[in-house]
């Protein structure tokens, strides 16, 4: 039978030991801003999850969500750096991928690296073994489009790789994971700087000061970036996008790091949501939840770079909320 819980937002800088009580709401914290919109209860997003991680229920939660995924559909996920090793596996996301009839999308990196230009990225992608199981598009292989957008406050448009305008739907397929540079890498990290150009990228990373150059922008600006990136993706999509994360592999490091820190605390689950902010709480909750005292470490790298704020800025300009019913599937 399925339990519905409702889990209130909470505070972006929480202790390390604050976790969610899955059967009530918690008390919102007196530093906490107040929400701008009073949100009905039949309008707070539903974010569905399975704790058991493998292929069937990644095409099961999918089918939850009750939206098909229809046209010529993009799947973005990370291909991963070489050497790294947490990226989601083919294996896991190959059912899921065929059942859409998915292509796998990625832009180059504005890092350099093993997928700084397009014959590497694809060198990468066919290594790991995302080639064998569906069509891997560089979208900015032949140039880059701009996104509008609306609201930002950094950003005046959003830099894609040109093949993006040739899907009718786009699935967003995260590993959420710690992040160098955002504190967490989940679904609005993986819309934003991941559907970016290398260009685009730069563009995010210098909170809309440079194409050319990351620059050195304060860190909420970069963050907010993130958040209004995501937002003109999210526009341009209208209903059809939707975003699945799978958090296992719980490294405090990105996929697109080649050297990534081995995972410290154990694997929570399959979520998936209409809402990318929502998912990304939720997801982040769970952690600061969990019973494992490993997840210390990623919940430091999350508070230490301020990734909290990302959601609130990405609610602040309408992205997605951060209240949320939690639906466990299993």
């Amino acid at each position: 039978m399925r339990r519905r819980f409702l889990i209130i937002s909470m505070m972006a800088f929480m202790s390390l030991y604050v976790g969610i009580g899955c059967s009530s709401a918690q008390e919102k914290p007196e530093n906490k801003p107040e929400e701008k919109n009073d949100v009905e209860q039949t309008d707070i997003p539903k974010v569905y999850m399975f704790k058991a991680i493998d292929s069937e229920n990644l095409v099961k939660i999918y089918e939850a969500l009750g939206r098909e995924a229809i046209g010529k559909v993009a799947v973005k996920l990370s291909t991963g750096e070489p050497g790294g090793h947490n990226f989601l596996q083919p294996a896991l996301i190959k059912d899921l991928i065929q059942k859409v009839d998915g292509t796998i999308v990625e832009c180059n990196t504005a890092y350099g690296g093993g997928r700084a230009n397009t014959e590497s990225h694809r060198k990468a992608a066919e290594d790991h073994g995302f080639t064998t199981i569906a069509p891997v598009d560089i979208m900015d292989a032949e140039g880059e489009i701009e996104l509008p957008l609306t609201g930002g406050k950094h950003l005046k448009h959003d830099i894609v790789g040109s093949h993006y305008l040739n899907y009718d739907f786009t699935i967003i397929l995260s590993h959420f994971k710690g992040h160098a540079m955002g504190g967490f890498g989940g679904a609005i990290k993986n819309m934003s700087i991941g559907i970016a150009s290398s260009n685009g990228k730069r563009y995010i990373h210098s909170a809309g000061a440079s194409t050319t150059s990351w620059g050195s922008p304060e860190q909420d600006d970069f963050l907010e970036s993130m958040a209004e990136a995501a937002k003109a993706v999210a526009d341009h999509c209208g209903d059809k996008i939707l975003y699945i994360s799978v958090a296992n592999n719980l490294s405090v490091d990105c996929d697109c790091d080649s050297s990534p820190e081995d995972p410290k605390m154990g694997d929570i689950g399959i979520l998936a949501s209409l809402d990318p902010v929502a998912l990304d709480r939720a997801c982040t909750d769970l952690v600061r939840a969990s019973e494992d005292h490993g997840k210390i470490h990623l919940i430091e790298r999350i508070d230490s770079r301020h990734g909290m704020h990302t959601l609130d800025h990405a609610e602040t300009i309408g992205l997605g909320i951060q209240k949320y019913e939690l639906i466990k599937l299993d």
